[in-house]
């Protein structure tokens, strides 16, 4: 099944960074397998004047939708002049917020991240922020006009998964008619599917795939995985339960007639 971003249809709910790969073609392999529909680019990180001709023209051969982001920015004026510098060479109004505000947890500075996100949009961006799972702070950025957020799972790089359950699930809740796609932390497919199993919308990884000992293997295996949990969540899980409870009930069978052969 088809879902809509800014009013483009896409089949594929996985979005796939393109850094850390151990080559060009590997990377372009990876996507490839993953069959993702939309890669993350760097403006900052791989400039194409600084020697990045090379992997400038796999990206391009892919024909994927390019997610431009402002990795390493730290305010919110850099980010914002990173990202018109984006718009320009990749012609395209979509842009990942990064603006990072700590070193050691690459934690989002929610206060630069807002006021960038604000401007962005007068501007006439279409933002995603890259934010973390604070219900009040996504609730400011919803209010600033965004439609998509990108709340994390845990650090970027980490592959701890998802650290707080509670908080991504009330803002599942809370903000239904909000397009949310978990980015950063993601550490194995399974996270990915649990993701999906939440509600989510979808899933932006990286590391977890160029890092992987067969990067093309693992980023199949996401697919497939945030397939699977898309279709759970659509199909409807069981509920917990604090007792047991037989899949084939017996009542008013006698125990001796159940055994019968």
């Amino acid at each position: 099944m088809t879902w809509q971003i800014d009013n483009k249809q896409f089949t594929s709910r996985l979005f796939l960074g393109t850094a850390l790969y151990p080559s060009p073609a590997v990377m372009q392999q990876a996507v490839k397998s993953s069959q993702t529909e939309v890669i993350t680019v760097s403006l900052k990180r791989q400039a194409v004047n600084q020697g990045g001709q090379v992997f400038w023209n796999y990206v391009k051969e892919l024909g994927c939708h390019l997610l431009p982001n402002t990795a390493g920015c730290r305010t919110a004026e850099e980010a914002i002049n990173v990202a018109e510098m984006s718009r320009e060479i990749f012609n395209t109004n979509w842009i990942k917020l990064e603006v990072i505000g700590d070193d050691y947890t690459l934690q989002p500075n929610p206060f630069e991240l807002l006021k960038a996100t604000q401007e962005l949009i007068k501007r006439g961006f279409v933002v995603f922020p890259y934010c973390t799972e604070d219900l009040i702070l996504c609730q400011k950025l919803r209010d600033a006009g965004c439609k998509i957020l990108m709340p994390w799972g845990s650090p970027i790089g980490s592959g701890q998964g998802l650290m707080n359950i509670f908080a991504l699930k009330t803002l599942r809740h809370r903000l239904p008619d909000i397009t949310l796609i978990i980015d950063a932390g993601i550490g194995a497919p399974s996270d990915a599917a649990q993701a999906m199993e939440l509600g989510f919308d979808g899933v932006l990884l990286n590391s977890a795939v160029a890092l992987a000992h067969e990067p093309i293997k693992m980023a199949h295996a996401f697919s497939l995985a945030i397939q699977s949990g898309r279709h759970a969540f659509e199909a409807g899980i069981m509920e917990p339960r604090n007792m047991a409870k037989a899949s084939t009930p017996l009542i008013d069978t006698p125990f001796w007639q159940s055994e019968r052969v």
